[in-house]
């Protein structure tokens, strides 16, 4: 049982310590190390940008006026409409008359609705460009997003996507707010300390991501039987000794979960998308590179942390019911909160002018480590059981839940 607390209290302490140090180093590379290749001579490629939706009369038109308004020129739309039962399909035609002018697009109804990954294989078949720029329907770009992006994929012929970052914009909540805690304090510093250590990242973040198509090709495209398709095509990008890589610079903004129940849905649906993910490439652990199974290992060391920590809560719980008394190490609590704070205060500093977020901001902090924590260890723990009472488990899309 001390083993078990020990690698609970020690996991995420070495961990997060790890990610803050590769973080800055990798801030550090970002602004002293130039690419190679910034301006080649094919400079100027055309960009698909695909689009899919389902249900998204509301939300549409924010992302095709941030499409409409890229500083790079050459590029065409892709709209595909993944079976909606809205007005989707009807804004989609609306907006195409409007921006006629400024871009080709096209309109790819499919019905039924078969989920994200089919909708992208349909689109991405009707594209012609070399590269994709892949956008949730709710988000929208900032007009400089597709620069930073491609001048990656000019600096490495082997760089089959670009994940960018993304940037919560519903701030109305508690739940919001905590959530922009999170995306600026764990995602984007696990991501980029990923990329400093391993020079690959986990997955990329599928509301805003370029693919090369030459990349895509190869490996067969999106995996329709996957639940998360942005994890799975990481991973099968590494299969096929593709890089991906990570760009903070694209940037877009997003609408994330607002109720606690969409949260948990959509964690639970991240988890099990990183347990098929182990699954499907054990393989690598043998075959693969070393940033791949060092990528890997830390999955596993991760999920296991998940559930030593639900072990060694139940044990909490069972001691103090039967004992009346409540053992804490306070010296530990101040450690974890210590390095909670330096972590938060450096996704912060490197965020705080993209994000446009205040250091009142920071306040909730202690909400975010006590509540948020929770949410996500639920998650993973029901994930799991998930994974192996129901191993073939796919889903269609359905309506999200677009905050308050």
């Amino acid at each position: 049982m001390n083993l078990i607390s020990s690698y609970v209290i020690l996991y995420p302490v070495i961990i997060s310590i790890v990610w803050i140090i590769s973080s800055i180093f990798f801030t550090i590379q970002q602004r002293t190390v130039p690419l190679v290749n910034q301006h080649p001579k094919r400079k100027g490629e055309l960009v698909s940008v695909l689009i899919p939706a389902h249900n998204e009369g509301e939300t549409l038109s924010g992302v095709v006026e941030s499409v409409a308004a890229l500083n790079y020129q050459n590029i065409e739309l892709l709209l595909i409409d993944d079976g909606s039962d809205d007005n989707t399909l009807t804004v989609m035609h609306t907006l195409a008359d409007q921006f006629a002018n400024r871009m080709p697009i096209k309109i790819v109804p499919i019905t039924p609705n078969q989920g994200k990954a089919n909708a992208l294989n349909i689109g991405a078949k009707q594209a012609n460009g070399a590269f994709l720029l892949c956008l949730d329907a709710d988000c929208y770009v900032d007009k400089d997003v597709l620069t930073p992006m491609l001048a990656r994929f000019y600096d490495d012929d082997r760089l089959g996507a670009v994940a960018g970052k993304p940037i919560v914009r519903n701030r109305t909540s508690l739940l919001g707010r905590l959530e922009l805690l999170e995306y600026i304090g764990v995602i984007d510093i696990i991501k980029r300390g990923q990329s400093f250590i391993t020079g690959h990242i986990t997955t990329v973040s599928g509301v805003v991501v370029a693919y090369r198509a030459e990349a895509m090709a190869d490996v067969g495209w999106w995996n329709k039987e996957a639940l998360t398709e942005d994890i799975d095509v990481t991973w099968r990008l590494y299969q096929h000794n593709w890089h991906v890589s990570y760009c903070p610079q694209a940037v877009a903004w997003i609408l994330v979960p607002e109720h606690i129940g969409a949260l948990i849905h959509q964690r639970q649906r991240w988890a099990r998308g990183g347990f098929e993910v182990l699954w499907r490439n054990k393989g690598m652990f043998v075959r693969g590179p070393l940033s791949a199974q060092g990528l890997l290992i830390d999955m596993i060391l991760s999920d296991t942390w998940a559930i030593a920590c639900a072990f060694v809560l139940l044990f909490y719980v069972f001691t103090i019911a039967f004992t009346q008394t409540l053992v804490l190490d306070g010296v530990i609590l101040f450690l974890l909160l210590l390095i909670s704070l330096v972590q938060f205060l450096i996704g912060f500093a490197d965020s705080k002018e993209s994000d446009f977020i205040a250091g009142r901001d920071l306040l909730l902090l202690p909400i975010y480590i006590v509540f948020y924590w929770f949410i996500n260890l639920v998650s993973c723990l029901t994930a799991l059981a998930s994974f192996f009472l129901d191993p073939h488990h796919t889903g269609t899309w359905r309506s999200p839940d677009r905050g308050l």
